[in-house]
């Protein structure tokens, strides 16, 4: 990763980390245990990838900084609302997650149900505020998107179709229609709110960020899969291997460890393909793009 790409990460990084200590509800506000434990989930971990996504789609675009940064907290909420929810003993039955005990573990499953249930609530207000600083139509179609995309036609559909195949043998294509619902509809949804905080795009480009989006969006499972099957669970802050022990379909299971990092490369260069006819302003979707199947965490 380029020094300055590493630089812009961490500025980014630092950025979102900002804005959502500052609006998330205080833990001394009522009822304080359940901030205290949204604040908890959210904060102080992460790779960030999804707002990640949101900044580079919005220099794409020549977005204002004030809005992306809105959307980006708002998928983050998304995110960490789908993490808490999938890690509860009637879900995952996790206890790790970003290097420390999951929610429900340290608040108890009645209170972790509600964080996931607030931090949702939560996401829409924060990108429906008029501080958002679009137009409302534009707001509105922002608010739209986000909701497909966390609902039974995205993530949550994601996760009833992996929850209804476990220790069922899936083909590649089925595999990759949970993923596009389960992983892919939330970084997708990151990529077209940061675009659409700056200005329009025509049809084509729209279309191209679209291939971006989905070709990136599987390469990050597929990669996940991978580091699952192979780093530590003090590597990858989160139990290491649970996928196998749960007999869940993943590209490793499918294809074996070697072929699925192909078949993330491949997906990668499929999504530069997918941008190749933008200029400079898509430079830190090449490099996130690169980022997602190159990591090691």
């Amino acid at each position: 990763m380029a020094s300055d790409f590493a630089d812009w990460v961490r500025d980014r990084q630092r950025a979102i980390e900002d804005r959502l200590a500052r609006w998330l509800p205080g833990a001394d506000i009522v009822p304080q245990r359940l901030h205290e434990a949204m604040r908890y989930a959210v904060l102080g971990a992460g790779k960030r990838v999804r707002p990640l996504a949101a900044f580079a789609a919005g220099e794409l675009t020549g977005a204002p900084g004030a809005c992306v940064e809105r959307a980006a907290a708002a998928v983050e909420l998304i995110h960490a609302y789908s993490l808490v929810h999938d890690d509860l003993p009637a879900m995952d039955n996790d206890t790790l997650r970003r290097g420390r005990p999951t929610c429900h573990v340290v608040y108890g499953e009645a209170t972790a149900l509600l964080v996931g249930d607030a931090l949702q609530a939560l996401a829409f207000q924060w990108l429906s505020d008029a501080a958002a600083g679009t137009d409302a139509s534009t707001q509105l179609q922002m608010v739209r998107e986000l909701a497909i995309a966390a609902g039974s036609r995205g993530m949550a559909g994601g996760q009833a179709i992996d929850l209804a195949s476990v220790d069922q043998t899936l083909s590649l294509p089925e595999l990759e229609v949970m993923h596009i619902h389960k992983t892919g509809a939330l970084i997708r949804a990151s990529l077209m709110l940061g675009a659409a905080c700056g200005a329009p795009l025509a049809a084509e480009a729209r279309a191209s960020l679209e291939r971006f989006s989905g070709a990136i969006g599987l390469a990050f499972q597929v990669i996940d899969d991978v580091l699952d099957a192979e780093s530590s669970t003090a590597t990858l802050g989160k139990t290491a291997g649970k996928d196998a022990m749960q007999h869940k379909p993943t590209y490793v299971a499918l294809l074996g460890a070697e072929r699925a990092r192909a078949l993330g490369q491949e997906l990668y260069s499929d999504a530069l393909r997918a941008i190749e006819s933008f200029g400079p302003e898509a430079l830190r979707l090449r490099e996130l793009a690169h980022f997602i199947v190159f990591r090691s965490f």
